[in-house]
Parts: C-alpha cells; structure tokens; sequence
C-alpha cells in the first residue's frame, strides 16, 4: 500500500474515556499508511487511567494530547483541540470510528475540492441518513442545498454541519464562530449548524456515506452519547408522538436559523 502524505491537514479526534477506542483508530490510519501534517487529541476530562493509556501511546503515534482537568462538554473539547491545529486543513474524528480502505480515495478527491474553490467549507464523509435536499457535485459528493420554507419539511436538512467525520478548513471559527460550550452534545451541534446555515456555508456531503468510516461502540467502551427511548421506539403512539414532535422542531428550528443571529 503507497504511503498517503497529507502534510496540510491535521488529524482532529477528540476523546472521552475511550482510549482502546483511540488506539484502534490511530492503529488503523496507520495501517492504511496515513500520515498528516500533525495529530491532535483532544481528552474531556478523562478518568486517570484512561489518560495514563493516552499517554503510552504518544511514543508510537506522535501526537499532541490537550486536556483539561475536568469534564467540559463536547464545545469545549471540539474548541480547544481546534485551537491546537497550525495547518490549513482539519480532518475531525470522534474515537470511536475507524477509516474503511475507500477512505483514502474520497478523502484525497474532497481535500482537492476545498483546495481548488475556496467558497468550500466542509467535505462530509459519514452520516446515519443522507442529507435530504442536494444536487450533484463530483466524483461521488453531492453539494448540500438548505431549503428555508417549510415546504421542505424533511428536519435533518438543518444539518448541513454535523459532527460525524469531516474534512473543513481549519479558520472555521473565523466565519463560522467558536462551539458553544457548557450545553448538551446536540444542542452544541444544532447551533453550529445553525450558524453554519446563518454564515451561508457551502458543504459536499459522499453520497454513498456508509462506505468510508465504521463507527465501532464496543461492550468495554460503549457510546457516552444518550437518547431519549421514545425517539427511537416503533410502537405506534411513541411513532405518533414522534411525528409532532418532529413537526414542531422544523418550525422551531426554522424560526432560530432565520431570526436568531449567532
């Protein structure tokens, strides 16, 4: 396998009591011949065994580990791992996904896209649903199209930004502002859709966005991320229940992108 230098990206993961789930994530861009500009890891106030395990890894995987001694939330972690980046480029990863060999193909074809139209703010690589409204693009991306009217009423449209893996520039805050801090993991990312949105960011989603990246939860290290039951429930009332829900939220949302500045 050819080596795969990207000397203007850094590799962004950040990192939550999870460190078997880091190692095999560095393990595998290693595997597949990766090598960056740099690598952050960026800890939320792990538990001390955990750190110490983080800390055995450096010798091998030459990172920069920034902490902090307790637990901030995901705005935070995202916000100071950010500000520990010197290159052009940021390629963001949560530990506990792996690259999938086609990564490496797509991934060279989106840091081209960004670096050959500057109007480009972020390559989208995984996701649990495809980005509703969207037109063609190249070699496999799509370029993410917002619909304000509520006309379009599918509610992932607000999440042309989204926190699975992703390619962006690294001045992002510059446009964009800094990650709110001090609220939940969804909220957080919400608002920085939301601005996202606001700042008119243009965004290229891989259509085929189950083939790059595996997101590995295992029975040592399950996600630290919880839902509410009834949002993931088939029983028919949980199922009617959800339906207005999701209603309200379009026009909530659509209220806050339009009328509520960040």
């Amino acid at each position: 396998m050819a080596k795969l230098y990207f000397p203007d990206v850094t590799l962004l993961i950040t990192h939550y009591n999870r460190s078997r789930s880091l190692e095999r994530l560095l393990k595998t861009f290693a595997d597949q011949q990766f090598s960056f500009g740099g690598i952050v890891v960026s800890d939320d106030g792990s538990k001390p065994e955990h750190l110490e395990y983080i800390k055995g890894l450096h010798q091998q995987y030459q990172f920069n580990l920034v902490t902090t001694p307790v637990n901030k939330g995901l705005g935070n972690n995202i916000n100071k791992g950010q500000d520990a980046v010197t290159t052009p480029y940021t390629l963001y990863v949560q530990e506990d996904f792996e690259p999938k060999p086609a990564f490496a193909e797509h991934f060279t074809d989106a840091l081209g896209f960004l670096t050959a139209d500057p109007t480009l703010d972020i390559a989208r690589f995984y996701a649990y649903f495809k980005y509703p409204y969207t037109k063609s693009y190249k070699k496999g991306f799509s370029e993410m199209i917002f619909k304000a009217s509520p006309f379009y009423s599918n509610h992932l449209k607000f999440y042309v930004y989204s926190d699975h893996p992703h390619l962006r520039r690294s001045n992002f805050f510059e446009k964009f502002g800094r990650y709110p801090e001090g609220i939940k993991g969804d909220l957080t990312e919400f608002r920085m859709a939301a601005s996202f949105i606001q700042h008119k960011g243009r965004g290229l989603f891989f259509d085929n966005f189950t083939e790059l990246f595996y997101q590995k939860n295992s029975s040592d290290e399950p996600s630290t991320m919880g839902r509410a039951s009834w949002r993931e429930s088939k029983n028919p009332a949980a199922l009617a229940v959800r339906y207005f829900y999701l209603r309200f939220k379009l026009l909530k949302w659509t209220y806050e992108v339009l009328y509520k500045k960040r």
